[in-house]
């Protein structure tokens, strides 16, 4: 219900530019510009966490980017998760371009899940609420793309928030596992992981882990992932220029 209530609410209520406040328009040009007008580039967290997968961001995790996504997640601004996917259909369309084995099958965006408690906080799951709107974008370009809700969590883990970098990755250690039956799904196509925000890459990596863990056990499946966020830390960005 609450969900429901957001996403009618946003139809019938005034709005507001989800970046700077402008009133009267869901996203202005200039923080759409910020979102998504760059390019999605590589970007590295520093320190780096073992298994973390190649990733692309469309965007530096900042001012009206970080505004966007924050809307979208912690306040229900619902009718940013076009803007949201659009942007992580670019970050995608750039991580797999990389060529390698299976290159020209479908894309299978698998969405790293949020807690349980999270979910049923914020009345929805945004990583998975803007990888359906990229897989869409992606469809309308003529990319075959599909979203693969495959991943869950095995045991309850803290909150993320102030945990450092090594913290975190301690913390999410063997907490996913993939769902019966998703690793027979995986076969179908090319996968990319796809999250709202990366900024230790320690929940990538995780999932990275999990999905391996799975593709061990079935050898038709490449082991090789790719990855795409919405956002990272400007500094992640500025590592890969040097």
């Amino acid at each position: 219900m609450h969900g429901w209530w957001q996403e009618v609410a946003g139809l019938v209520l005034p709005v507001a530019c989800g970046g700077c406040g402008r009133p009267r328009t869901l996203l202005c040009a200039e923080c759409g510009q910020a979102l998504y007008g760059a390019g999605a580039r590589r970007v590295r967290p520093s320190p780096e966490p073992p298994g973390l997968p190649v990733v692309h961001a469309a965007a530096p995790y900042e001012d009206a980017v970080r505004a966007v996504l924050l809307g979208h997640k912690e306040r229900g601004a619902l009718g940013l998760a076009g803007a949201l996917g659009s942007a992580l259909a670019g970050a995608v369309r750039a991580a797999v371009t990389r060529p390698r084995a299976g290159a020209a099958a479908p894309l299978l965006l698998v969405p790293v899940p949020s807690a349980r408690g999270a979910v049923r906080a914020r009345g929805h799951d945004p990583a998975r609420r803007i990888a359906l709107a990229a897989a869409g974008e992606l469809r309308r370009a003529g990319v075959p793309a599909r979203v693969l809700a495959v991943l869950r969590q095995r045991r309850a883990v803290s909150d993320q928030a102030g945990l450092s970098a090594r913290e975190r990755a301690a913390n999410l250690a063997g907490a996913l596992e993939v769902v019966a039956g998703g690793g027979r799904l995986l076969e179908g196509g090319r996968t990319v992981l796809v999250d709202d925000l990366m900024t230790t890459g320690a929940s990538l990596a995780e999932a990275a882990r999990a999905l391996s863990a799975t593709q061990e056990r079935l050898i038709s499946v490449s082991a090789q992932v790719d990855a795409a966020v919405v956002a990272a830390p400007a500094l992640s960005f500025e590592i890969n220029r040097n």
